[in-house]
């Protein structure tokens, strides 16, 4: 009998001079240019907020402070039918990390303010992408200490 269980991703919603820190990266299911927050898996021994501050700086080159946690959030992507228990993060940008080599997979990474991102809304990865922004701007978020270790 084969057991279900969600793939575990993290994801953050960066924030830097009133803009959004969000990627740029073909979905591999499509095809298609599409924009998503820096995320990722969470891999074997690392804490979520390890693995959140790993993919931001994978995915964008830039080093981050987390503030708190946005939200949980099961969701069953349409285009593979996959599970995936998505933690995002809140934080800000510390500084660019020079020469940064980027993941194969990220075309570009981009600092877009609510109108820009607003504007390509449809280009987004999943909806997961605008609703954490959504989250942040209505000032949702909880603190750090709501995750715990053993």
């Amino acid at each position: 009998m084969t057991r279900w269980s969600p793939n575990a991703t993290v994801a953050t919603v960066i924030i830097r001079e009133h803009k959004y820190l969000l990627v740029e990266e073909r979905d591999k299911s499509t095809g298609k240019l599409v924009y998503n927050q820096p995320a990722g898996h969470l891999e074997e021994g690392e804490t979520l907020t390890a693995a959140a501050v790993r993919e931001t700086r994978e995915e964008t080159g830039w080093d981050i402070e987390l503030s708190g946690v946005l939200g949980l959030t099961l969701y069953t992507a349409p285009s593979n039918g996959i599970s995936y228990l998505r933690t995002t993060f809140v934080g800000e940008a510390l500084n660019k990390i020079e020469n940064a080599t980027l993941d194969p997979d990220i075309l570009a990474a981009h600092w877009l303010d609510y109108e820009e991102i607003l504007a390509i809304s449809a280009k987004m990865r999943s909806p997961l992408v605008l609703e954490s922004i959504e989250r942040h701007r209505r000032g949702l978020c909880y603190p750090l200490d709501l995750l715990y270790n053993k």
